[in-house]
């Protein structure tokens, strides 16, 4: 999987960290404090959208909402803040992972369609923000996941071409976005994507549930 690779990238929620549930919670206590009802696809429709972007959803699909997006997106860091801070754990075998990488002076990175407030906090919660040599959010790119922008911003930061990467992702749109890059990609098991498992093989070159899978070489290779 690492072979010939100089540098590897995170997305975050759902793959380095386990934190979809989170935004379930902020959906659901948002909503609930404006009276809104999910439209049809609600998920689907905002899966791998940038921050701004799934705001920006929000407040065309809910006219009722009388707001801008930067307040949208003020209201959902102070929903989440504290969560990301005391219930957000590390993925399995994600802390030893990135310890092996550090080790062997493979570059690492993050991609993430979260807020860049969210993610420091979180990664300096977590004691891990060292390992990152290039953080890469929502604020810093036009356009979000299938896109390839914040991957290919990513590896621009870390000085190493899209071929020499490989990044880490727990949605179909994420894994779109670093294939589009033109990155190897690597499927993390999440319970919040548990019904796109297939997908996330069909377009994924790797599949693992824990990243000591990597180490011990008994991750899923996708497409044989």
């Amino acid at each position: 999987m690492l072979k010939g690779k100089k540098a590897v990238i995170f997305d975050m929620d759902g793959s380095l960290i386990d934190s979809m549930w989170i935004w379930l919670e902020v959906d659901r206590l948002y909503m609930g404090k404006y009276n809104l009802t999910p439209v049809e696809n609600f998920y689907q429709d905002i899966e791998g959208k940038s921050y701004i972007e799934t705001a920006q959803y929000f407040l065309d699909a809910f006219p009722v909402l009388e707001c801008t997006v930067e307040e949208v997106c003020r209201e959902w860091t102070e929903m989440a803040m504290e969560m990301y801070l005391t219930r957000v754990p590390l993925k399995p075998g994600a802390e030893e992972f990135l310890k092996r990488m550090d080790g062997q002076g493979i570059l690492m990175g993050i991609a993430t369609s979260n807020s860049r407030e969210l993610a420091e906090a979180v990664l300096d919660a977590l004691h891990v923000r060292k390992y990152f040599s290039a953080i890469v959010t929502s604020d810093d790119v036009q356009k979000g996941k299938p896109m390839p922008d914040v991957y290919l911003k990513a590896a621009e930061k870390l000085g190493v071409l899209p071929q020499e990467c490989l990044i880490f992702e727990d949605v179909p749109n994420g894994i779109r976005a670093g294939k589009n890059a033109g990155m190897s990609a690597c499927a993390v098991h999440d319970s919040f994507s548990v019904p796109y498992e297939a997908l996330k093989r069909e377009l994924a070159d790797y599949y693992i549930h824990d990243y000591r899978e990597i180490w011990n070489e008994t991750y899923e290779i996708c497409g044989e």
